[in-house]
């Protein structure tokens, strides 16, 4: 297991992350992704742990809180240390289902209000007295972007969290996002999480260059596609009764594509001997822009799996049939950006040859 640096921060944490959206099974969504218990739960925690994973990720929202609670309740029940293990949790969706409409209308978004309401109930649920990473889980377009990040800053101020970060924005609103705290001084994302798999490799077009110029750490979720890059979906086959893909379809993916991906790195895994699922995230790993990648499971078997992806290598030879088969569809302004930079990159290329 590697420990690589979280943004421009000093804090190192695993190339692997567990994720705990399995957790609880509470809520319409909840329960199609996974509904483990809590001695399931304390199962896969401890093996991550032992396996070096010192980076665990949860959500306010996931089962409607309840994942937060078996997440703090398995560090206490496995009498894990405080500085053994990184806890990052996200604030934004509504964590209650029900009640007056009244009482509804502040429990989401990224307001100062609901970030300070939610960073109270997550310590509780966690058991803790600190929050390592604390991410802003989508972006409010009702809440303007520097009351966030001030409200952010003053949760570290606080010490109730160390760091923060922020999931599934665009790059155009992190930079805005960054820009204000540095005007300000006040403490600044350190952290993206966002998609980003073989089949959908979005992400490279503006996120990823965004990321490597700002020094930003990248957390990936759903590696594996939502389950579509697992090796158990084909062309003909939907795959096994009560999969993920059978009851959840989601994130969405150009699925041509997707088994394109597969059948390249079914080939390479029978070469080297391992699984589709462990090609898939071992492409990740040797990504220079990913810091972490979020591995979630419903049981030990396949946590084992998804653990042994840190020990492939692919090939030069190997990497570039993945980019090939996985590469997306030519776009404005990035083909005109290819077209005008030739020569200046050439130039700086031979510059640096010269040295």
């Amino acid at each position: 297991m590697r420990y690589n640096k979280l943004g421009n921060t000093g804090l190192f944490v695993s190339e692997l992350c567990f994720g705990t959206m399995t957790f609880g099974g509470q809520g319409e969504i909840w329960s199609q992704i996974g509904d483990l218990q809590q001695s399931e739960a304390d199962t896969l925690i401890g093996r991550s742990l032992d396996a070096g994973i010192n980076f665990i990720d949860t959500a306010d929202v996931y089962s409607q809180g309840q994942a937060e609670i078996m997440t703090g309740q398995a560090l206490k029940n496995l009498d894990v240390q405080r500085d053994e293990v990184v806890v990052a949790t996200k604030v934004f969706g509504p964590t209650q289902s029900s009640g007056r409409a009244a009482s509804r209308a502040n429990t989401q978004g990224a307001s100062r209000y609901h970030i300070m309401e939610g960073v109270k109930a997550s310590l509780k649920r966690l058991q803790l007295d600190h929050i390592d990473l604390y991410q802003i889980h989508g972006f409010d377009a009702a809440t303007p972007i520097e009351e966030t990040v001030r409200a952010l800053d003053r949760l570290v101020e606080q010490g109730h969290v160390r760091y923060v970060g922020v999931s599934n924005w665009a790059a155009w609103q992190i930079v805005k996002a960054l820009g204000i705290a540095d005007r300000h001084g006040w403490n600044r994302f350190e952290s993206l999480q966002a998609y980003y798999t073989l089949a959908g490799r979005d992400l490279e077009r503006e996120l990823g260059p965004m990321l490597q110029s700002e020094n930003l750490g990248l957390m990936v979720w759903s590696p594996l596609a939502g389950g579509l890059l697992s090796g158990k979906y084909t062309r003909e086959s939907e795959g096994e009764a009560g999969s993920r893909r059978t009851t959840f379809d989601f994130p969405p993916v150009n699925r041509e594509r997707g088994f394109d991906c597969v059948e390249v790195m079914r080939e390479i895994g029978d070469a080297k001997g391992v699984s589709v699922a462990r090609i898939a995230l071992a492409w990740l790993l040797h990504q220079p822009v990913v810091t972490s990648v979020i591995i979630g499971a419903k049981r030990t078997d396949q946590l084992d799996d998804n653990i042994a992806a840190t020990d492939v290598v692919l090939s030069d030879e190997e990497l570039a049939r993945l980019d090939e088969v996985s590469a997306l569809p030519s776009e404005y302004p990035g083909w005109m950006m290819e077209f005008q930079g030739r020569i200046r990159r050439q130039q700086l290329a031979d510059a640096r040859q010269s040295e």
